[in-house]
C-alpha cells in the first residue's frame, strides 16, 4: 500500500490564492501530485483533459460552462489552450465561478494565461516533496529519490529507480511530442543525460553543442524545452557593479534529485557518496530545497560569481536586505576567504551556510551554519541574526 504524504503547507497556499483570484493556476512538472492537491481542495465540478469524455464535453466550453456555479477545477489545461479567452469572459460575468486550473507546461500555461487573464489569476508552483513533506528524519531519501510523490514513496530504491527511469521514458517519449515538439525522443535522452555531466556549473553554450555536435542555437531550443517543462533550472547571474569583473553566464541545475540520479545511474546512497557529482547533487537538491522554503519565483533567485573565484551560490533580496547562502557538503564548514568577499560585496544583511550535518552554530555575526532539515526556519534565523 503506497504511503500518503499530506501537504497541508500547499493546500493552505493554494486555498489563499483562491480567495484573491477568480482563476489560480497550479503548475509543475508531471506526476508532481498537482491532481491529488487540487482534490484534496472543496470543488464543486471536475474536467480532466487526459479524459476524452471531458474533452468532449468542452468542445463547447462556453455552453459547458456558463451554467456551473462554485469551483470548477480544469486538469491539464495546456491540452485545450482556447479555454482561457472562455474562462475570462466567464469569470467577468458570472461571480458564482471561480476556477483551479493545472499544467505541466509553464511556458504554455503562463504566456497563454497572462495574455487572456491578466489581473483575474494567481499562480502557484508545485514541485515534488519539501523537506516538511518528508520529515527532517528522511533527508538522505529524499535527496536520493528525488521528490516525486511515487518515487519518494516507493517501497525502496530499487523500486524507485524503476519508477524514474519509466517516468523519463514517458515524459521524453509522450508528454514531450503531446507539447507539439518533433525531436526525437533518443536524441533528447542522449542530450539530456550529457546535460547532467553539467549539472551544477557555468552553462557553456558553446561548449556544449561541441560536445553534442550541434549548433548554439540547437542546443538553447533543447534546454529551453526542458526548462519550460520544469526539469532543469536556469540560475541567474546577479550583477552588480563593484568593479571586479563578473560571471555574466547562467548556472544549470536539473531541478530534480532523483531525475539526476537516474540519469547518471545512481541507485543507492553508497553509490552517491563515492560519485564525483556528489558535491554537485547535494547543492543542486538543497537550492532546490531552500528556494521551495523561501517561495520565491525563479526569476529572483541567483547566484554571484566573479572571475578572481569569489562566489555565493544563492542570493535574494526581500524586505529591504539582501541575504545569501552557500551549500556545503562537509562535516564542519568554515569561514572562506570568499564568504567575506560575498558579505562585503553585496552588503549582506546575513548569510547561511547549509550543510548536511545537525548542529546549528555561528562562524561570526554575519555567517551561520545551519542543517538542510532545517531550512523551513530560515527567516526564524533571519530575523534573530539580523536583530543579533
Amino acid at each position: 500500500m503506497r504511503t500518503i504524504i499530506s501537504r497541508n503547507h500547499d493546500i493552505k497556499k493554494i486555498e489563499e490564492l483562491l480567495k484573491v483570484f477568480p482563476v489560480t493556476a497550479i503548475f509543475g512538472p508531471r506526476q508532481s501530485g498537482k491532481t491529488f492537491l487540487a482534490k484534496q481542495i472543496k470543488y464543486n465540478h471536475y474536467f480532466d483533459l487526459e479524459n476524452p469524455r471531458d474533452i468532449a464535453l468542452l468542445e463547447n466550453p462556453q455552453l459547458a460552462l456558463e451554467d456551473l456555479t462554485g469551483l470548477i477545477v480544469i486538469d491539464e489545461i495546456q491540452r485545450l489552450p482556447d479555454l482561457f479567452s472562455v474562462m475570462r469572459y466567464l469569470v467577468d460575468n458570472n461571480q458564482k465561478q471561480r476556477y483551479l486550473i493545472l499544467g505541466s507546461a509553464s511556458g504554455v500555461l503562463i504566456k497563454q494565461s497572462s495574455e487572456s487573464l491578466a489581473g483575474r489569476i494567481g499562480y502557484y508552483y508545485l514541485g515534488g516533496f519539501s523537506i516538511p513533506d518528508a520529515g527532517g528524519s528522511n533527508i538522505k531519501k529524499l535527496w536520493l529519490r528525488g521528490g516525486f510523490p511515487r518515487s519518494f514513496t516507493a517501497r525502496n530504491n530499487k523500486e524507485s529507480f524503476l519508477w524514474l527511469s519509466n517516468y523519463i521514458s514517458t515524459f521524453l517519449e509522450r508528454d514531450i511530442p503531446q507539447l507539439g515538439i518533433t525531436i526525437p525522443s533518443g536524441t533528447l535522452r542522449k542530450f539530456w543525460i550529457m546535460l547532467s555531466h553539467y549539472h551544477g556549473t557555468i552553462l557553456n553554450y558553446s561548449e556544449i553543442a561541441r560536445s553534442f555536435g550541434v549548433s548554439d542555437m540547437t542546443v538553447r531550443k533543447y534546454i529551453d524545452i526542458l526548462e519550460k517543462t520544469f526539469m532543469v533550472r536556469i540560475l541567474q547571474p546577479w550583477y552588480v557593479n563593484i568593479g571586479k569583473r563578473l560571471v555574466k553566464s547562467p548556472k544549470i541545475y536539473l531541478t530534480d534529485s532523483g531525475v539526476f540520479h537516474s540519469l547518471v545511474s545512481l541507485e543507492d546512497i553508497n553509490q552517491l557518496i563515492v560519485h564525483n557529482k556528489v558535491g554537485a547533487s547535494w547543492e543542486g537538491f538543497a537550492l532546490e530545497c531552500v528556494a521551495k522554503s523561501l517561495q520565491k519565483k525563479k526569476e529572483e533567485l541567483f547566484f554571484w560569481n566573479t572571475h578572481t573565484g569569489a562566489e555565493l551560490d544563492l542570493f535574494w533580496q526581500d524586505k529591504g536586505q539582501n541575504w545569501g547562502v552557500e551549500f556545503k557538503y562537509s562535516d564542519a564548514p568554515r569561514i572562506t576567504r570568499s564568504m567575506h568577499s560575498a558579505i562585503n560585496d553585496l552588503k549582506l544583511s546575513h548569510l547561511w551556510v547549509i550543510y548536511p550535518g545537525k548542529q546549528m552554530y555561528k562562524l561570526n555575526a554575519r555567517i551561520t551554519v545551519i542543517p538542510l532539515n532545517t531550512i523551513k526556519d530560515i527567516w526564524d534565523y533571519a530575523m534573530v541574526s539580523h536583530r543579533s
